[in-house]
């Protein structure tokens, strides 16, 4: 087996140990000395007959560059991620108001369950004005004929 092989081998290894360990904090620095500090311990410890071509050191330099290239990039769409989500969720949360507001006034229909003493569900319904509008843990709330009900039962609605 040659030193290069060896080497390579080596590193390999190693990336596999350092990636099944628990990361706690990483940077940039701490990633880019590690990394000059195997290269050149491997400089230190190649074979003077037979020294490691410069290509080998290239290519390792050029297949690290890319690693943390790819490390910023997946920490930059993770971030995009995030921010899109938290977007998103802010839109979501703007149409429920919009749409919670828009009732006051209109004529609904809510269907309201109702358990007889058998224990059988049935639906009744309710018919009136939206009087007011309100909102419980980030859910709409109508008030119609001076009772509470949440958006989801309503059947109909009626300018």
């Amino acid at each position: 087996m040659s030193l290069t092989s060896t080497i390579t081998q080596m590193q390999s290894n190693t990336a596999i140990a350092e990636s099944k360990q628990e990361k706690k904090t990483t940077n940039d620095i701490t990633d880019s000395n590690m990394f000059l500090k195997l290269m050149l311990k491997q400089m230190e410890q190649q074979d003077p007959t037979e020294p490691t071509d410069n290509s080998q050191w290239l290519a390792q330099m050029a297949q690290y560059s890319s690693l943390e290239a790819m490390n910023n990039l997946n920490a930059a769409f993770s971030e995009v991620s995030d921010k899109i989500s938290a977007l998103s969720d802010s839109v979501t949360s703007g149409n429920v108001i919009s749409q919670t507001l828009s009732l006051v006034g209109k004529e609904v229909t809510v269907s309201i369950p109702t358990a007889d003493n058998d224990g059988n569900i049935y639906y009744s319904d309710v018919t009136g004005n939206v009087d007011e509008v309100s909102f419980e843990n980030g859910d709409g709330v109508i008030k119609v004929n001076g009772q509470n009900y949440s958006l989801s039962s309503i059947k109909s609605i009626r300018p």
